[in-house]
């Protein structure tokens, strides 16, 4: 926990330096992260942005970690799932997915 709280630390007084360095544009990043463009540039001089709002900034800049992240996220629940017996076989998919086309062909043909 230490580390990750240095780890803040560091990235909150540094975040003008990042975001300079940052392939975004400035207005891009603002707009995106829904602070108010004085507020943010405040926020950036006094380094008070709230760990939400540094969270935020991180995935407009850095899209591909949020997307890494959430892709790990989901393998994660995935196994989550079968280790938890939440899964279904091929074969009950694919009756499940014929009853529902059946069901609605038959309601589009008494729609007729």
């Amino acid at each position: 926990m230490i580390l990750e709280i240095k780890n803040y630390i560091k990235i909150s007084n540094s975040i003008d330096e990042i975001l300079k360095n940052s392939p975004f544009k400035m207005k891009y990043i603002i707009e995106k992260s829904g602070i108010s463009e004085p507020t943010f540039f405040r926020k950036m001089k006094e380094k008070k942005f709230l760990p939400e709002e540094l969270l935020r900034i991180a995935e407009i800049i850095e899209p591909e970690e949020h997307s890494q992240e959430d892709i790990l996220k989901a393998i994660q629940e995935g196994l989550e799932d079968v280790k938890n017996g939440r899964i279904h076989d091929h074969k009950m998919v694919m009756n499940e997915a014929k009853e529902r086309l059946a069901k609605k062909k038959h309601e589009y043909l008494l729609d007729q």
